[in-house]
Order: C-alpha cells, then sequence, then structure tokens
C-alpha cells in the first residue's frame, strides 16, 4: 500500500489490513450465526406446530365421525323422556401436547396463537362441563334441566370442532412463521402434517 508509506509505518499497514480482515471474519460470521439461528428457529416451529397440528387433528377428525347434533339431541331426549337416565360421560385429555409445550408457545407466529389459543380455551370449557356433568344429580335436577346442560356440552364440543379447523387452517398457512401458505386437506382424508 504505497499510499499509507509517507503516513503510517509498514506495521502498522499491517495492523490496519489486519484489522479489517477480522472486521470481515466478525460480520461473515456473525451473518452466519444469524442465518443458523433462523433456520433452527424456523425447524423449532414446525416442529412445535406439527405436534399441535397432529393433535387437533386427531380429535377433530374423532368429532366429525359423530353426527354431533342427532347423537346430542337424541341423548338429551333420553334424559328428559327415561325416568332417571343419564349418560356415563368420560373424562377427555385432548391437550397433552398443548401443556407440554406451552412454555415455548411464544415461538409460534401471531397469527397461530390465537386461534390455538381459542381451540384449547374451548377445550377447557368442555373439560368444565364434562366435570359438572358428572357432578350432577339426575335425582335433584329436573330432567329438562339436565337435558339442557347435556345440550351445552355437545355445542361446546361442535364450537371446538369449528375452532380446530380455524387453528388447523392457521398452522396450515404459517406453518414456519413466514407466512408461506400450505395447502390443507380434510383431517378425515389424512391431512398431510406440516
Amino acid at each position: 500500500m504505497p499510499f499509507l508509506d509517507p503516513y503510517l509505518s509498514p506495521q502498522a499497514q499491517q495492523a490496519i489490513i489486519a484489522g479489517l480482515f477480522i472486521a470481515a471474519g466478525w460480520w461473515v460470521v456473525n451473518r452466519q450465526n444469524r442465518r443458523r439461528d433462523a433456520a433452527l428457529r424456523a425447524e423449532r416451529v414446525r416442529d412445535v406446530q406439527r405436534a399441535l397440528f397432529a393433535e387437533i387433528r386427531a380429535y377433530v377428525s374423532a368429532l366429525r365421525r359423530e353426527d354431533l347434533g342427532s347423537y346430542g339431541a337424541e341423548i338429551a331426549r333420553r334424559i328428559e323422556t327415561e325416568a332417571g337416565y343419564f349418560p356415563t360421560i368420560p373424562t377427555e385429555s385432548n391437550d397433552a401436547i398443548f401443556r407440554a409445550i406451552i412454555g415455548e408457545i411464544h415461538v409460534l407466529p401471531r397469527d397461530t396463537i390465537d386461534p390455538l389459543v381459542l381451540y384449547y380455551s374451548q377445550l377447557n370449557a368442555i373439560g368444565a362441563a364434562i366435570s359438572d356433568l358428572r357432578a350432577l344429580d339426575p335425582d335433584k335436577v329436573r330432567p329438562e334441566r339436565a337435558a339442557q346442560m347435556y345440550r351445552d356440552y355437545i355445542a361446546f364440543k361442535r364450537d371446538a370442532m369449528a375452532r380446530g379447523e380455524q387453528a388447523l387452517l392457521a398452522i396450515a398457512t404459517n406453518e414456519d412463521g413466514t407466512k408461506r401458505p400450505r395447502r390443507l386437506s380434510s383431517p378425515d382424508a389424512g391431512a398431510s402434517v406440516p
């Protein structure tokens, strides 16, 4: 570097050149680290969403197999007309994966978090309805009231199915936080997990 000769000694020139190479190296390494971190985050988002997608799809698919409207109306009719009849209400646990990753929900895209929270809140409402129905004493409650509580329970399940479909769509259209859409097929037809 002859243009620096009059101002700097050769050792100073070497130090400047070495400093430029070190700075360029830091910049390259920083850029590579940011790319790697972004790729790892996108992979984590995909993994979490795949797990949630599978959990939601399984429950929505189970709800679709039943004709909830007809089934609920028939059970409510039996509660009202058959003395002492009240169905056994099984405990449901359809949020194991969600509970396991709740501490990592912040990694998900905002457009996905809202439908997921609404869906899982509906599952909590179903759990509360199940608890109320299981604690219900048919001998102390009028059959009409018990039938209405059962209809409400079925309505919660139907709402969970709709909210589940919205959550599935949100996951499928925002697979890794980049808003790249992905085709979502019917859960009954074996939808591909994003």
